[in-house]
């Protein structure tokens, strides 16, 4: 699907289900723009307040391209700011952070991704809107919380200090070296994402029913114990860490085929007579070696491997995947990016959205909206906003704001 386009027509005579719902939004990089990316998609209006100048820090980030006004936006802020509106004012100065508490009076949320206590100190957190505003929800994403004293409180927090802090790399590390860092892209900060949007729904949901607001408060440390729960869960029961882990009470690897990888995970006794049975190999039903779901683990390299590579070795790794699921083996292949842009289900569920480039006939692709629902229609989401690009029309069309007063503003360097 291409920005602009609309996917599924026939269901968007429903609306989209934020719709209405303006958000106020202060952040940068990746945690809460994917959280606030996502509320577009469900048809929230996202203000993203940038500081003057520089813009959020995502936009210094690599790959970069070039926009119509020949300025740097980087790969961070590209794939996370599709429709959104920016408005480039300054907290710093009293005159912007009373123009923030304008805005935030004509909103439903006002979220922040900034170190605990920083709003705080700008005299922008909850309780300063909350007075004012008791019916405000207000969002915060941080490293270790805001409604709870942490030791960790004034740590700097990206995706893969979370990761490691949560649990999430020791199950696989072996023996004698190091953990195996960033292994699943940025899921510190969107797993994050993802409990602040459940978070900021359940809080629209109860201010309903009361009127009233809350903050909602989700830190990443949090997010990645959730996540990684297998491993404190099994440390209680009395079981090795690694459990938590592939390649120690069952079958789960990759293997070679033709073309690339493709990933078996075979987790009870029925799953591997099946295998057995699809690969020749009927013999490990009665050898001693695979009695039990220990042994699968434990001769994975030095007999599964050869035999289930040979089988694979003239099928690409969508066919040996095929193969095997539909004799009731569980896999599927590793793919590529190459391979998730001519996936028919990538296609057919508008997983991908085209985004044209300022600086390239080829536009660059970024993931559409995981959340399908029977009555919301795919799309139309705008483009990536220019930095400071809505300033006027929002101060204009929220708060009333004359010509004349926006120029003054943006002479002092209030907004930009």
């Amino acid at each position: 699907m291409r920005v602009g386009e609309v996917s599924h027509p026939e269901r968007g005579r429903w609306g989209k289900p934020l719709a209405g719902v303006r958000i106020l939004s202060v952040e940068q990089m990746q945690a809460l723009p994917f959280a606030s990316q996502l509320l577009v998609h469900l048809g929230a209006e996202v203000l993203k307040v940038e500081p003057p100048g520089r813009g959020d820090a995502g936009r210094a980030s690599n790959p970069a391209l070039s926009d119509e006004q020949g300025r740097r936006v980087g790969a961070t802020f590209l794939r996370h700011n599709l429709g959104k509106r920016s408005i480039a004012l300054d907290l710093k100065s009293e005159a912007g952070r009373a123009l923030f508490l304008r805005l935030a009076a004509r909103c439903d949320v006002v979220a922040e991704n900034f170190r605990a206590g920083a709003m705080q100190q700008l005299g922008l957190g909850y309780e300063a809107l909350a007075a004012a505003h008791p019916q405000i929800i207000y969002l915060s994403l941080s490293g270790f919380g805001n409604l709870a004293d942490s030791p960790y409180a004034n740590w700097p927090a990206y995706a893969p200090i979370a990761e490691a802090m949560g649990g999430l790399y020791e199950p696989t590390r072996r023996p004698g070296t190091p953990p195996r860092v960033v292994v699943a892209g940025a899921l510190g900060d969107n797993a994050t994402a993802l409990f602040g949007v459940i978070g900021l729904l359940a809080a629209l949901r109860q201010r309903e029913l009361t009127g009233l607001g809350q903050q909602v408060d989700v830190a990443m440390f949090d997010s990645m114990i959730a996540m990684a729960d297998m491993v404190p869960f099994l440390w209680s029961m009395g079981a090795p860490a690694h459990m938590a882990g592939p390649g120690t009470t069952a079958l789960v690897a990759a293997f070679a085929a033709r073309d690339g990888y493709f990933v078996v995970a075979v987790l009870r006794e029925h799953m591997f007579q099946r295998l057995c049975e699809k690969i020749g190999r009927r013999e490990w039903l009665d050898d001693a070696r695979f009695a039990d779901r220990r042994g699968w683990a434990l001769h994975t390299e030095d007999v599964i491997r050869p035999a289930l590579e040979a089988w694979a070795a003239d099928k690409t790794k969508l066919e040996a995947a095929a193969e095997l699921c539909a004799a009731g083996v569980a896999a599927g292949p590793s793919n590529l990016a190459e391979d998730l842009a001519a996936d028919p289900h990538v296609q057919a569920r508008d997983m991908l959205i085209e985004v044209p480039r300022p600086d390239s006939g080829r536009p660059y692709l970024t993931v559409g909206n995981p959340v399908k629902m029977s009555r919301l229609q795919e799309g139309p989401v705008g483009t990536f906003p220019r930095l400071g690009e809505h300033t006027g029309a929002v101060l204009r069309e929220v708060l009333g704001m004359a010509d004349a007063e926006i120029e003054a503003l943006r002479e002092q360097g209030v907004i930009a």
